[in-house]
């Protein structure tokens, strides 16, 4: 993506990432994604925040709750197809009681143009809530900045898993 394509982002990305530095989150792991490229940007800027590339999902899974035994706040951002390359790393979050916080882009919604997004769309409530993750929902650019700062607060504070799932129609339509 370019810089002049991640600077014409919509002003609700920059929203999430003050609010991430607002609940002192100092690592951000992605797997990269159009739908977070703002915040990735913006992180990967930031002298005082760590951005760590993935190659799968389940790595940022592994990679919050090391952070959080050595001290640290991190949140995992990925799209809603990742969820499932998570399912076993995420029952740390009930037996072991990790806070987790995830934001999460979703596909399979609103204009979605790849049918074969549509069942992990579908699906991704259901198996983050199977796995003990509390899912909250932002559909407009007022949700987005407090539902993350909430979740955070909510995830660090209370030992709890928290994914943020940011609508499709929320993000925009994919072009290709």
């Amino acid at each position: 993506m370019t810089e002049q394509a991640i600077k014409a982002m919509q002003p609700w990305q920059d929203d999430v990432y003050d609010a991430l530095k607002a609940a002192g989150i100092g690592i951000v792991s992605y797997v990269p994604d159009a739908g977070h490229a703002r915040t990735i940007a913006r992180a990967i800027g930031d002298p005082d925040m760590e951005a760590i590339v993935l190659t799968t999902e389940e790595e940022g899974v592994a990679l919050t709750y090391g952070a959080w035994l050595g001290g640290r706040k991190a949140v995992l951002l990925m799209q809603s197809s990742g969820v499932g390359n998570c399912v076993n790393m995420l029952g740390l979050v009930q037996s072991c009681r990790f806070p987790f916080l995830s934001l999460i882009t979703m596909r399979g919604e609103w204009e979605e143009f790849n049918p074969w997004q549509e069942p992990m769309g579908r699906a991704v409530p259901a198996v983050l809530d199977a796995m003990a993750v509390e899912v909250r929902r932002a559909d407009t650019p007022e949700d987005a900045r407090d539902l993350t700062l909430r979740g955070a607060e909510d995830a660090f504070g209370k030992d709890k898993g928290i994914a943020v799932l940011f609508s499709q129609k929320l993000i925009g339509a994919k072009v290709w």
